[in-house]
């Protein structure tokens, strides 16, 4: 019976086998630091496949680098023994929900990720902490780095002392951010689907040098936009030289040939009240007719005078009042009442913009309308345009939205606006697809992706990840009770789920507004299931017992799901049979049948089998005898032959 490796993947070595593929004879075995025989690359054969295009020593290429690059490679490709365990208490409708909040380190989480998303996600969309120049590299003001978090972005030590001050007179400055972001971009690029889209928001301390990593990572060839995202058209005035309006939006492909872009929703009604002349579209305004209690010919003189309609509806004035031609038609500001009134606009604007006048023939004769030419952001198209702008994405609609949640605005930095989420999700996302956000922050991924939902009946599933970061404990979050800033968000997408339901919503919605919690942690396993060389005495501890002691079964079963690539969000059941605990994941056919109970025997063993499940997994101490060990793997050769037989 095979054993199960219950550790993430070996990037560096799916890589190897990559280019095993591709050049067989450049790839060879070798003894790595603990002995064992891995795959090993021989460079000097590949450069021999590659002599043409191979770059050599100080031979000038185009690349991005920086101090801590190797490093950040490294450790992208690390695997690591550590797991995701459950927290049943903490999630909504654990049993039957398709959504995922994971608690934890998301580099770590991303690894533990890899073999069960890989290829899977339709959009990547992150909010990442922009580098401000000061000690922290957390935009957030509300929140505090963990020692933990500052040592893995090289910030501290391994003795805790500070190693740098994240200013702008650091070489390091912008250094640190770059070693944070991308290993984790790399990650996310093999959960994305084929055909998915990766988006990003971003300000402009980092903005040049995140295109340069998206283009390592991506290829340039899968650059979509750089989009400019309005956030606030008044402007932050507190920004040097130019008043802040906007950030970015960048949005790369896995494969721009294979990749969906999809249109917005729009309003019909309200696009049809546009019109389109030779200088763009319009729609008519208010009369060039003044109106109201200063609109009279008394109040302002200068506004009486002709206006000459030409046959063809065309607009002017003369400094004289007479028409150019006998043809021409004369209107004077004077309404159905005969009340003398004046007009809105000079002689001179009426000449020099004639143009965004309109004549209307009426039931009461002719009257001259405004042109309303639409400004950034208000015409409503269904094509994504290259800037991002509706009033609905100020920035200060995302406070006003976690006020409105959660009862008070706990934040400086204002969390990104629904809406904006809600039209990046409908361009990138089908009706079914999964979400993805390593940066979840407080939630309005999740919010934004339900509150869909429940308009067109989708089906789209959010996959969030937050570090555990503590709040500051001066702040309104700490003391209204979020210690942390992941109890912020599972709070909100709570609320936001009731609320939901209880507003108008989609005939074909399946009313899925829950989530499962999972939380990063180390291995269920002890170290010796990870030492095949041990000692004798460690073997018998490792043959007696190698889980932790305070693990569960469902924390070895979320593991067992991770180590075989199988859905994380499949429904579970569990069930008693034969007096032992046995989980069936998903419907007949079973994805996977587990039991990690002690004193299994061949009768239970047998009566799994006639499930005929994809996959099975016991505890490899769990056998009441050696003989209904070695017995298993027969049992299901004859009863269940499809079945994948593995023990932990």
């Amino acid at each position: 019976m095979k054993k199960m490796k219950m550790h993430s993947p070996n990037l560096t070595q799916e890589n190897i086998a990559r280019i095993r593929e591709l050049f067989p004879n450049c790839v060879t075995e070798a003894h790595d630091e603990n002995g064992e025989l891995r795959l090993a690359v021989d460079f000097d054969l590949l450069r021999q496949e590659l002599s043409e295009s191979i770059v050599e020593g100080p031979q000038e290429r185009y690349h991005l680098n920086w101090p801590g690059k190797r490093q950040a490679l490294l450790t992208a490709n690390a695997p690591i023994a550590k797991t995701l365990r459950p927290c049943r208490e903490e999630s909504v409708d654990f049993d039957t929900t398709k959504n995922l909040f994971i608690e934890g380190d998301n580099l770590e989480a991303l690894k533990l990720l890899q073999e069960t998303y890989l290829g899977k996600i339709k959009m990547i969309y992150i909010d990442p902490p922009y580098n401000i120049g000061s000690d922290s590299i957390y935009k957030d003001n509300f929140s505090e780095s963990s020692d933990e978090f500052l040592k893995r972005s090289n910030q501290k030590d391994s003795e805790g002392n500070r190693m740098i001050l994240n200013t702008e007179t650091n070489g390091r400055f912008h250094s640190d951010w770059l070693s944070m972001i991308h290993p984790r971009l790399k990650l996310a690029r093999s959960l994305l689907s084929e055909n998915g889209l990766v988006i990003i928001s971003i300000d402009s301390s980092e903005a040049a040098n995140l295109q340069l990593i998206m283009n390592e990572i991506f290829g340039s060839k899968n650059f979509i936009g750089f989009l400019p995202t309005v956030m606030n058209l008044k402007g932050n005035n507190d920004a040097f030289a130019f008043s802040d309006t906007h950030e970015f939006t960048l949005v790369y492909s896995k494969s721009r040939i294979e990749c969906t872009v999809n249109e917005l929703q729009v309003d019909e009604e309200d696009l049809e009240k546009w019109e389109e002349d030779e200088r763009g579209l319009f729609k008519r305004a208010d009369t060039l007719r003044r109106t109201g209690q200063d609109a009279s010919r008394e109040r302002r003189p200068n506004g009486w005078f002709p206006v000459f309609i030409t046959p063809a509806n065309m607009v002017y004035t003369t400094y004289d009042n007479k028409p150019k031609s006998p043809n021409d038609f004369e209107l004077w500001p004077i309404n159905e009442n005969g009340d003398e009134l004046s007009w809105t606009w000079s002689k001179h604007k009426i000449c020099e913009e004639h143009y965004n006048l309109i004549v209307i023939r009426g039931r009461n004769g002719l009257n001259i309308y405004k042109k309303q030419r639409p400004g950034i952001g208000e015409l409503p198209t269904k094509k994504p345009k290259s800037i991002l702008y509706k009033p609905e994405y100020c920035s200060s609609n995302g406070t006003a939205e976690i006020a409105e949640i959660l009862g008070k605005n706990f934040f400086k930095s204002p969390p990104k606006p629904r809406a904006l989420i809600r039209d990046l999700i409908t361009i990138a996302c089908e009706k079914d697809s999964i979400i993805l956000d390593f940066f979840a922050g407080t939630g309005t991924t999740a919010h934004a992706a339900l509150a869909l939902n429940a308009r067109d009946g989708g089906n789209r599933r959010f996959l969030l990840v937050q570090l555990d970061v503590n709040c500051d404990p001066e702040t309104n979050a700490a003391r209204a009770g979020f210690q942390t800033i992941p109890t912020i968000g599972k709070e909100r997408i709570r609320r936001a789920g009731k609320k939901i339901l209880e507003s108008e919503y989609h005939k074909d919605w399946n009313k899925d507004i829950g989530f499962r919690v999972l939380k990063v942690d180390t291995s269920n396993m002890e170290n010796v299931y990870y030492t095949p060389d041990a000692t004798e005495q460690d073997l018998f501890a490792k043959i007696t017992n190698n889980v932790k002691p305070d693990r569960t079964s469902e924390d070895l079963l979320f593991q067992v799901l991770l180590d075989w690539g199988v859905d994380l969000s499949l429904p579970i059941q569990k069930e008693t049979i034969q007096g032992k605990t046995v989980f069936f994941v998903n419907e007949p056919p079973y994805d996977l049948i587990a039991c990690f109970d002690k004193g299994i025997n061949e009768e239970l063993v047998k009566e799994l089998a006639r499930f005929e499940p994809l996959r099975v997994v016991f505890r490899d101490t769990g056998f009441i005898s050696d003989t209904v060990k070695i017995n298993v793997g027969q049992i299901f050769k004859q009863l269940s032959p499809g079945t994948d037989v593995k023990s932990i």
